[in-house]
Protein backbone atom coordinates (compact mmCIF):
# COMPACT_ATOMS: atom_id res chain seq x y z
CA UNK A 1 0.00 0.00 0.00
CA UNK A 2 2.75 2.61 -0.67
CA UNK A 3 0.41 5.27 -1.94
CA UNK A 4 0.94 9.15 -1.74
CA UNK A 5 0.20 9.60 1.47
CA UNK A 6 3.17 7.10 2.67
CA UNK A 7 5.05 8.88 0.21
CA UNK A 8 4.01 12.34 1.61
CA UNK A 9 4.81 11.40 5.55
CA UNK A 10 8.78 10.07 4.26
CA UNK A 11 8.73 13.71 2.68
CA UNK A 12 8.08 15.25 5.52
CA UNK A 13 10.73 12.83 7.85
CA UNK A 14 13.55 13.64 5.90
CA UNK A 15 13.51 16.50 9.07
CA UNK A 16 15.22 14.01 11.43
CA UNK A 17 18.28 13.04 12.12
CA UNK A 18 19.39 10.22 9.36
CA UNK A 19 20.64 7.76 12.00
CA UNK A 20 17.17 8.49 13.78
CA UNK A 21 15.29 7.72 10.40
CA UNK A 22 16.72 4.35 9.84
CA UNK A 23 15.59 3.65 13.43
CA UNK A 24 12.17 4.34 13.17
CA UNK A 25 10.90 5.64 10.10
CA UNK A 26 9.08 2.46 9.59
CA UNK A 27 7.28 2.70 12.68
CA UNK A 28 6.58 6.18 12.66
CA UNK A 29 5.09 5.94 9.07
CA UNK A 30 2.92 3.10 9.70
CA UNK A 31 1.55 5.03 12.98
CA UNK A 32 0.70 8.06 10.62
CA UNK A 33 -1.39 6.10 8.31
CA UNK A 34 -2.88 4.18 10.92
CA UNK A 35 -4.47 7.02 12.46
CA UNK A 36 -5.97 7.72 8.80
CA UNK A 37 -7.43 4.46 8.08
CA UNK A 38 -11.15 3.64 8.33
CA UNK A 39 -11.78 0.12 7.44
CA UNK A 40 -13.63 0.85 4.58
CA UNK A 41 -11.62 -0.65 1.56
CA UNK A 42 -12.84 2.36 -0.62
CA UNK A 43 -12.25 4.97 1.75
CA UNK A 44 -9.02 4.22 2.74
CA UNK A 45 -8.10 3.77 -1.15
CA UNK A 46 -8.75 7.41 -1.35
CA UNK A 47 -7.23 8.44 1.92
CA UNK A 48 -3.84 6.99 1.26
CA UNK A 49 -3.99 8.41 -2.56
CA UNK A 50 -5.06 11.91 -2.24
CA UNK A 51 -4.43 12.93 1.60
CA UNK A 52 -2.07 14.75 3.11
CA UNK A 53 -0.37 14.81 6.36
CA UNK A 54 -1.88 17.25 8.91
CA UNK A 55 -0.18 20.52 9.79
CA UNK A 56 -0.01 19.51 13.78
CA UNK A 57 1.65 16.14 12.50
CA UNK A 58 3.97 18.47 10.55
CA UNK A 59 4.64 20.76 13.40
CA UNK A 60 5.33 17.74 15.39
CA UNK A 61 8.09 16.15 13.24
CA UNK A 62 9.36 19.30 12.88
CA UNK A 63 9.67 20.21 16.97
CA UNK A 64 11.01 16.82 17.00
CA UNK A 65 13.67 17.26 14.57
CA UNK A 66 14.49 20.13 16.26
CA UNK A 67 15.26 18.62 19.80
CA UNK A 68 17.11 15.81 18.05
CA UNK A 69 19.45 18.13 16.29
CA UNK A 70 19.62 20.25 19.43
CA UNK A 71 20.69 17.13 21.42
CA UNK A 72 18.67 15.43 23.42
CA UNK A 73 19.66 13.06 26.32
CA UNK A 74 21.69 10.51 24.74
CA UNK A 75 21.91 11.70 21.15
CA UNK A 76 25.29 10.77 19.40
CA UNK A 77 27.90 13.92 19.63
CA UNK A 78 27.82 15.27 16.12
CA UNK A 79 24.51 16.61 17.53
CA UNK A 80 26.24 17.48 20.73
CA UNK A 81 25.79 21.40 19.10
CA UNK A 82 22.71 21.51 21.19
CA UNK A 83 24.92 21.20 24.41
CA UNK A 84 27.53 23.63 22.84
CA UNK A 85 24.54 26.56 22.62
CA UNK A 86 23.16 25.73 26.11
CA UNK A 87 26.50 26.94 27.22
CA UNK A 88 27.20 29.66 24.67
CA UNK A 89 23.55 30.78 25.87
CA UNK A 90 24.28 30.75 29.81
CA UNK A 91 28.05 32.38 28.97
CA UNK A 92 25.63 34.84 27.11
CA UNK A 93 23.24 35.77 29.62
CA UNK A 94 25.99 35.90 32.09
CA UNK A 95 27.15 38.90 30.22
CA UNK A 96 23.82 40.75 30.99
CA UNK A 97 23.26 39.24 34.12
CA UNK A 98 26.84 40.92 35.22
CA UNK A 99 26.16 44.41 32.79
CA UNK A 100 22.76 44.34 35.23
CA UNK A 101 24.66 43.76 38.46
CA UNK A 102 26.89 46.60 38.03
CA UNK A 103 23.32 48.76 36.93
CA UNK A 104 22.12 47.72 40.30
CA UNK A 105 25.18 48.34 42.51
CA UNK A 106 25.07 51.92 40.42
CA UNK A 107 21.64 52.96 41.52
CA UNK A 108 22.51 51.46 45.12
CA UNK A 109 25.47 54.00 45.44
CA UNK A 110 23.87 56.93 43.42
CA UNK A 111 20.72 56.71 45.48
CA UNK A 112 21.78 56.24 48.53
CA UNK A 113 20.24 53.15 49.00
CA UNK A 114 23.23 51.90 50.42
CA UNK A 115 25.32 54.04 52.21
CA UNK A 116 28.46 51.57 52.69
CA UNK A 117 29.16 51.23 49.27
CA UNK A 118 31.87 53.54 47.42
CA UNK A 119 30.05 55.79 44.37
CA UNK A 120 30.77 53.97 41.33
CA UNK A 121 32.74 55.51 38.38
CA UNK A 122 30.09 57.43 36.03
CA UNK A 123 31.99 56.04 33.24
CA UNK A 124 31.12 52.78 33.96
CA UNK A 125 27.16 53.18 33.96
CA UNK A 126 25.01 55.60 31.53
CA UNK A 127 21.99 56.80 33.51
CA UNK A 128 19.00 56.82 30.78
CA UNK A 129 16.24 59.84 31.77
CA UNK A 130 12.61 59.59 32.16
CA UNK A 131 10.61 56.72 30.71
CA UNK A 132 13.54 54.93 29.75
CA UNK A 133 15.06 54.89 33.20
CA UNK A 134 12.50 52.56 34.50
CA UNK A 135 12.44 50.02 31.33
CA UNK A 136 16.25 49.92 31.45
CA UNK A 137 16.73 49.22 34.71
CA UNK A 138 13.82 46.64 34.64
CA UNK A 139 15.48 45.09 31.89
CA UNK A 140 19.02 45.01 33.23
CA UNK A 141 17.02 43.24 36.58
CA UNK A 142 15.45 40.83 34.31
CA UNK A 143 18.50 39.31 32.64
CA UNK A 144 19.46 38.24 36.27
CA UNK A 145 16.05 36.39 36.44
CA UNK A 146 16.74 34.93 33.57
CA UNK A 147 19.82 34.00 34.46
CA UNK A 148 18.67 32.22 37.64
CA UNK A 149 15.93 30.36 35.54
CA UNK A 150 18.25 28.84 33.36
CA UNK A 151 20.28 27.34 35.81
CA UNK A 152 17.80 26.24 38.09
CA UNK A 153 16.24 24.63 34.68
CA UNK A 154 13.20 26.48 33.83
CA UNK A 155 13.82 26.88 30.12
CA UNK A 156 10.04 28.16 29.27
CA UNK A 157 10.00 30.82 31.87
CA UNK A 158 13.63 32.01 30.69
CA UNK A 159 12.73 32.29 27.44
CA UNK A 160 9.32 34.20 28.24
CA UNK A 161 11.58 36.86 30.60
CA UNK A 162 13.96 37.17 27.53
CA UNK A 163 11.60 37.64 25.42
CA UNK A 164 10.30 40.91 27.62
CA UNK A 165 13.77 42.34 28.50
CA UNK A 166 14.75 42.96 24.54
CA UNK A 167 11.44 44.85 24.06
CA UNK A 168 12.94 47.99 25.85
CA UNK A 169 16.12 48.11 23.26
CA UNK A 170 14.27 47.02 20.01
CA UNK A 171 11.75 50.23 21.31
CA UNK A 172 14.56 52.41 21.61
CA UNK A 173 16.35 51.47 18.00
CA UNK A 174 12.93 52.15 16.66
CA UNK A 175 12.46 54.83 18.27
CA UNK A 176 15.83 56.25 16.83
CA UNK A 177 15.08 54.90 12.76
CA UNK A 178 12.03 57.14 13.55
CA UNK A 179 13.26 60.55 15.47
CA UNK A 180 16.94 60.36 15.12
CA UNK A 181 17.31 60.42 18.77
CA UNK A 182 18.76 57.13 20.62
CA UNK A 183 18.31 56.91 24.07
CA UNK A 184 22.13 56.80 25.93
CA UNK A 185 22.69 53.23 27.48
CA UNK A 186 20.98 51.36 24.82
CA UNK A 187 23.31 49.30 21.68
CA UNK A 188 22.94 49.33 18.22
CA UNK A 189 20.87 47.22 16.05
CA UNK A 190 24.40 44.28 15.93
CA UNK A 191 24.31 44.44 19.81
CA UNK A 192 20.33 43.97 19.90
CA UNK A 193 20.76 40.80 17.15
CA UNK A 194 23.95 39.32 18.30
CA UNK A 195 23.34 39.96 22.25
CA UNK A 196 20.01 40.23 22.40
CA UNK A 197 18.11 38.27 19.74
CA UNK A 198 20.28 35.34 19.24
CA UNK A 199 20.59 33.91 22.97
CA UNK A 200 16.52 34.50 23.41
CA UNK A 201 16.12 32.46 19.81
CA UNK A 202 18.62 30.04 20.91
CA UNK A 203 16.85 29.05 24.60
CA UNK A 204 14.64 26.61 22.39
CA UNK A 205 17.88 24.35 23.43
CA UNK A 206 16.58 24.60 26.60
CA UNK A 207 14.07 21.86 26.18
CA UNK A 208 12.14 19.18 28.19
CA UNK A 209 14.48 16.52 26.76
CA UNK A 210 17.84 18.68 27.49
CA UNK A 211 20.46 17.17 30.13
CA UNK A 212 19.51 19.64 33.23
CA UNK A 213 22.09 22.05 34.07
CA UNK A 214 24.38 22.21 37.81
CA UNK A 215 22.86 25.31 38.69
CA UNK A 216 25.78 26.35 41.55
CA UNK A 217 28.17 26.91 39.40
CA UNK A 218 26.17 29.46 37.10
CA UNK A 219 24.98 31.25 40.09
CA UNK A 220 28.14 31.74 41.61
CA UNK A 221 29.65 32.64 38.14
CA UNK A 222 27.51 35.60 38.99
CA UNK A 223 29.26 37.59 42.07
CA UNK A 224 32.71 36.63 40.73
CA UNK A 225 32.24 37.69 37.09
CA UNK A 226 31.27 41.29 38.63
CA UNK A 227 33.92 41.49 40.29
CA UNK A 228 36.45 40.24 37.82
CA UNK A 229 35.38 42.76 34.85
CA UNK A 230 34.13 45.07 36.94
CA UNK A 231 36.85 45.53 39.71
CA UNK A 232 40.20 45.65 36.98
CA UNK A 233 37.41 48.32 35.14
CA UNK A 234 36.87 50.93 38.36
CA UNK A 235 41.02 49.92 39.21
CA UNK A 236 41.82 51.37 36.21
CA UNK A 237 39.31 54.55 36.46
CA UNK A 238 40.44 55.42 39.91
CA UNK A 239 44.17 55.69 38.71
CA UNK A 240 43.49 57.99 35.37
CA UNK A 241 44.10 55.80 32.95
CA UNK A 242 40.33 55.59 31.41
CA UNK A 243 42.12 55.74 28.09
CA UNK A 244 43.09 51.94 28.77
CA UNK A 245 39.70 51.20 29.54
CA UNK A 246 37.60 48.82 26.15
CA UNK A 247 34.67 49.14 24.52
CA UNK A 248 32.01 46.66 25.11
CA UNK A 249 32.91 44.66 21.74
CA UNK A 250 36.84 45.14 23.07
CA UNK A 251 35.48 43.81 26.45
CA UNK A 252 33.90 40.69 24.99
CA UNK A 253 36.75 39.72 22.85
CA UNK A 254 39.47 40.17 25.85
CA UNK A 255 37.09 37.87 28.26
CA UNK A 256 36.65 35.07 25.23
CA UNK A 257 40.28 35.26 24.74
CA UNK A 258 40.91 34.53 28.63
CA UNK A 259 38.37 32.06 28.49
CA UNK A 260 40.21 30.02 25.46
CA UNK A 261 43.40 30.30 27.14
CA UNK A 262 42.39 28.93 30.40
CA UNK A 263 40.33 26.17 29.12
CA UNK A 264 43.29 25.16 26.63
CA UNK A 265 44.84 23.05 29.23
CA UNK A 266 42.12 20.34 29.90
CA UNK A 267 41.01 21.01 26.01
CA UNK A 268 44.93 19.85 25.25
CA UNK A 269 45.03 17.08 28.01
CA UNK A 270 41.29 15.88 27.32
CA UNK A 271 41.27 14.29 30.47
CA UNK A 272 38.17 16.17 31.85
CA UNK A 273 35.06 15.05 30.73
CA UNK A 274 33.00 17.47 28.28
CA UNK A 275 36.20 19.44 27.39
CA UNK A 276 34.92 19.71 23.84
CA UNK A 277 31.53 20.66 24.51
CA UNK A 278 32.98 23.56 26.43
CA UNK A 279 35.21 24.10 23.40
CA UNK A 280 32.92 24.18 20.98
CA UNK A 281 30.73 26.71 23.36
CA UNK A 282 33.73 29.06 23.34
CA UNK A 283 34.14 28.93 19.34
CA UNK A 284 30.96 30.03 19.02
CA UNK A 285 31.05 32.68 21.94
CA UNK A 286 34.25 33.79 19.57
CA UNK A 287 32.19 33.68 16.49
CA UNK A 288 29.38 36.23 18.25
CA UNK A 289 32.30 38.50 20.21
CA UNK A 290 33.97 38.54 16.50
CA UNK A 291 31.31 39.59 14.50
CA UNK A 292 30.32 42.13 16.85
CA UNK A 293 33.78 43.62 16.71
CA UNK A 294 34.20 43.68 12.91
CA UNK A 295 30.68 45.26 12.73
CA UNK A 296 31.58 48.51 15.23
CA UNK A 297 34.82 48.91 13.61
CA UNK A 298 33.00 51.24 11.70
CA UNK A 299 32.41 53.47 14.35
CA UNK A 300 36.05 54.53 14.33
CA UNK A 301 37.24 55.26 10.72
CA UNK A 302 37.80 58.60 11.89
CA UNK A 303 40.47 56.96 14.58
CA UNK A 304 43.31 54.62 12.90
CA UNK A 305 44.72 54.38 16.48
CA UNK A 306 41.39 52.69 17.77
CA UNK A 307 41.23 50.72 14.75
CA UNK A 308 44.66 49.07 15.55
CA UNK A 309 43.74 47.93 18.69
CA UNK A 310 40.25 46.66 17.67
CA UNK A 311 41.88 44.55 15.19
CA UNK A 312 44.28 43.79 17.61
CA UNK A 313 41.51 42.30 19.89
CA UNK A 314 40.76 40.47 16.97
CA UNK A 315 43.41 38.75 16.16
CA UNK A 316 44.12 37.92 20.07
CA UNK A 317 40.99 36.53 20.67
CA UNK A 318 41.36 34.61 17.04
CA UNK A 319 44.76 32.93 18.19
CA UNK A 320 43.10 32.05 21.52
CA UNK A 321 40.69 30.08 19.42
CA UNK A 322 43.45 28.86 16.98
CA UNK A 323 44.13 26.84 20.50
CA UNK A 324 41.04 24.67 21.08
CA UNK A 325 39.99 24.50 17.69
CA UNK A 326 40.89 21.25 16.98
CA UNK A 327 39.57 19.66 21.19
CA UNK A 328 35.95 21.15 19.49
CA UNK A 329 36.34 19.51 15.84
CA UNK A 330 37.24 16.08 17.57
CA UNK A 331 33.63 16.82 19.78
CA UNK A 332 32.04 17.04 16.55
CA UNK A 333 33.26 13.95 15.32
CA UNK A 334 32.56 11.54 17.77
CA UNK A 335 29.83 9.64 17.13
CA UNK A 336 28.98 6.89 19.47
CA UNK A 337 25.44 4.92 19.48
CA UNK A 338 22.04 6.28 18.60
CA UNK A 339 19.70 6.69 21.39
CA UNK A 340 16.41 4.93 22.40
CA UNK A 341 13.44 6.45 21.24
CA UNK A 342 12.98 9.83 22.63
CA UNK A 343 9.57 10.82 25.37
CA UNK A 344 8.82 13.11 22.72
CA UNK A 345 7.42 10.37 20.05
CA UNK A 346 6.26 8.98 22.81
CA UNK A 347 3.94 11.71 24.41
Amino acid sequence: MSAGLERRYRRVLRLLPRWHRARWEQDMVAAFLDSWLTGDPYTDECVLEFCKPGWQEVASVVVLAVRLHLSGPGTPRRYVWGQAIRRAVLAEVLVHAVLAVNVVVFLMSSRRLAGWLPALPTSLVVAPAGLWDTAYYLAGVTWIAILVSLALGHGRTARFLAALAIVPNLAALLQAQLTGIMPAPFGSWVFWILLDLVPVLAMTAFHRDAPSTAPRPWLLALPVGYLLVYGPLQALEATGNVAWLPDFSGLCCILVSLACLAHAPSAWSRRAPGTGLWSLALVLLAAVAGANRIVTLTDYLHDPHLISVSLAELLIMLAAVALIAPDAARARSATPAPPPYPRAIAA
